[in-house]
């Protein structure tokens, strides 16, 4: 089939950029996987971005559902995501379908950025299912990522996310699909109170979303986890900056520190001060990259700064300065 209208020439790029993006992460090992070709997968469709995640996002609500992944679909789509990043097109698809998850390709019309979507296969599956999306930038190999565990909960927490993503070539965004407070609370005493609710995938061992981020701390990429918080909750502080349970990425977290403070934002350290209930010490994800000796920065935002745009951006490029080195930039 002729692709008109330069369509052509948009895909041949798409193919390329998977081809070297993608495949071009490292392994645990410090390797790199081999450069192996990914299946064609049509033309891109062309889509804003920013407006897309944002809109998947807006239809997050407390009153959603969330059914709790089996230990099957958990490793369908952390294999499909492997798959993918390995170059694997066909691998990818064959786990994912097994699970009613798919991999679109997209083009940001904002900048043209390329990036596969992994996201569940039907609006119904989406909604009933909450098990979330992730993002893969295309521009080059994959070397960070971002993670949203609490969006709409963590009011726009996704706009910090989406940022880094259209920001610094290499990442992967990873995005949780269901409001923290979906679905019944039950027994937790991994978190400290002895309840978590079950779509609270920052607290939870048995999400799709966890499953993702382990896999990718497994690959060695480092990972930034944004969250928001109640201006209240610490009154003198707009960010406070956590290394999790482990300390791998202190020197990241100082630099990302020292470039908040340098736009202006006020900054609580949790390695040189009590920062309230807000140092991400019992995330699930920070213990597994803490367990496997990566980077690991969390990274709460008032609403204040959530709230005003020019904040929102003036974080994000704090937030870059750290990605970029990830990136090798």
């Amino acid at each position: 089939m002729r692709l008109k209208s330069g369509g052509a020439r948009v895909f041949a790029l798409l193919a390329v950029l998977t081809l070297t993006g993608l495949a071009g992460c490292s392994s645990p090992s410090g390797s790199r996987p081999p450069a192996t070709a990914p299946a064609r997968v049509g033309t891109p469709s062309p889509v804003d971005l920013r407006q897309r995640i944002t809109d998947f996002t807006d239809r997050i609500t407390a009153s959603g559902r969330y059914q709790v992944p089996g230990e099957r679909d958990r490793r369908a789509v952390a294999d499909g995501v492997r798959a993918l990043l390995d170059g694997h097109r066909a691998r990818a698809e064959r786990a994912l379908t097994e699970v009613g998850y798919t991999v679109r390709a997209l083009v940001d019309r904002d900048g043209g950025q390329q990036v596969a979507e992994i996201a569940d296969a039907t609006a119904d599956g989406e909604a009933r299912r909450g098990w979330g999306r992730v993002y893969v930038d295309l521009r080059g190999p994959a070397r960070w990522q971002v993670q949203v565990p609490h969006p709409t909960a963590d009011l726009r927490s996704e706009q910090l996310g989406i940022g880094l993503l259209r920001g610094t070539p290499g990442g992967v965004l990873v995005l949780a699909g269901a409001h923290r407070a979906a679905g019944p609370g039950t027994p937790d005493p991994s978190d400290g109170t002895g309840t978590s609710d079950v779509a609270d995938v920052a607290h939870r061992r048995d999400s799709v979303f966890a499953a993702v981020s382990d896999a990718l701390a497994d690959r060695k990429l480092p990972a930034v986890q944004v969250h928001g918080f109640a201006d209240s909750s610490l009154p003198d502080q707009d960010v406070v900056v956590s290394t999790g349970k482990g300390d791998a990425g202190l020197r990241p977290a100082r630099r990302l520190a020292e470039a908040l403070r340098a736009r202006d934002l006020r900054v609580c350290e949790v390695w040189e001060r009590y920062c309230g209930r807000l140092e991400g010490r019992t995330n699930v994800e920070g213990d597994h990259a803490a367990a496997v000796g990566v980077p690991f920065l969390h990274v709460e935002h008032n609403r204040r700064v959530r709230m005003d745009d020019r904040l929102v951006a003036a974080a994000v490029e704090a937030l870059t300065e750290v990605t970029r080195r990830w990136g090798g930039a």
